[in-house]
């Protein structure tokens, strides 16, 4: 078994397709339509779909937000400069509401930004 994706469910799809694409440099890999049903499909990512792991971004046509609820907790991404990333994207308007520092307890840097929608994102320095 592999991990293949996870899906979040946007209100604005070009918006997140932006921040994700522009702020924190993932591809746009592949969409597609359902008139049927009312709904469009982003993948995006850093790599391939066949071996890496993506993000599938849902947008219901009928709906422009969503409540993101008490279960959800937030996608993680591996960065080089971590506080580099959240300076860039402070400059581009970003929501970093946790600024890079050590976990705490710990030695780990991290930092934590929000999407258009309001969903975390932790960044943690891989190097």
């Amino acid at each position: 078994m592999r991990f293949l994706h996870t899906m979040l469910r946007v209100g604005n799809l070009d918006r997140s397709i932006t921040f994700y694409t522009e702020l924190l440099g993932m591809k746009l890999l592949r969409s597609s339509e359902n008139k049927d049903y009312r709904y469009t499909l982003a993948f995006i990512g850093y790599g391939d779909e066949d071996s890496n792991t993506v993000l599938e971004l849902t947008h219901n046509w009928d709906e422009d937000s969503y409540d993101i609820g008490t279960a959800y907790g937030h996608i993680a991404l591996g960065v080089d400069d971590i506080y580099q990333v959240c300076e860039q994207l402070k400059a581009k308007g970003a929501d970093v509401y946790r600024d890079a520092g050590p976990v705490k307890g710990g030695s780990t840097v991290i930092a934590f930004v929000r999407d258009p929608d309001g969903y975390a994102i932790e960044l943690i320095q891989t190097t």
